[in-house]
């Protein structure tokens, strides 16, 4: 199989493609490790008072959890329907409003015209190609509330078997969160926390400036 059919075939797949098979052990991988491990480069960006948070691509619940029990208000937006099942689960004691929504187009939050203080994607961005990635920016930042947060992960390392992912750079997404309205206010790198060989991670604060303008706003 040549480069060419193997991307045209990556594009294909779902971005949620091996994670509903794989949802037990990819779940007790995910809870393995602390939120305050995974994040401990961006922990002091999140917000002190009681917040809205949205967990996009939530997974088994461990931020959306951590979030809840700092007593902010969370929406945990998961696609696969075994891994929603598991969150609730292992999550059960935390108050979590566990929605069926995607990227690139967040249509049910969308349509809700919610809108959050905290925007956080850990270990999302690279399922997106980049067509989906411009779209996906654009309706996050209509999610944001004024001088609200978005704080992402990037992975960076090879491709595990049966998972749809894209090489994403740092430059590539702070250009397109500052097309957007966005200000970078962190940028950091770190070892994966599972120890993966060759997996490294970027991660990024952005914000929606006060002043500016959301998508689609008049005046």
């Amino acid at each position: 199989m040549n480069s060419a059919t193997d991307n045209d075939q990556l594009h294909a797949m779902a971005s949620t493609a091996g994670y509903g098979e794989a949802a037990q052990a990819l779940a007790e991988q995910y809870e393995s490790v602390t939120f305050d491990e995974v994040h401990r480069e961006v922990l002091h960006l999140f917000p002190s008072r009681p917040s809205s948070v949205l967990d996009v691509g939530a997974g088994s619940g461990r931020d959306a959890a951590a979030l809840a029990a700092r007593g902010h208000r969370v929406v945990a937006a998961e696609p696969t329907a075994e891994m929603r099942a598991l969150g609730r689960r292992i999550h059960a004691g935390q108050e979590i409003e566990w929605v069926d929504d995607a990227l690139p187009e967040l249509s049910g939050l969308t349509a809700q015209g919610r809108r959050f203080d905290l925007v956080l994607l850990t270990a999302v961005w690279m399922h997106l190609d980049e067509r989906q990635r411009t779209s996906a920016m654009a309706r996050l930042v209509g999610l944001l509330e004024t001088e609200g947060r978005m704080v992402l992960s990037l992975r960076h390392g090879p491709v595990p078997v049966g998972r749809r992912m894209f090489s994403v750079s740092a430059g590539e997404t702070i250009s397109l969160a500052r097309g957007h309205g966005l200000d970078v206010v962190h940028e950091a790198q770190r070892e994966d926390p599972h120890g993966r060989p060759g997996v490294a991670w970027t991660y990024l604060a952005l914000q929606l400036g006060a002043g500016r303008k959301h998508p689609g706003s008049s005046g």
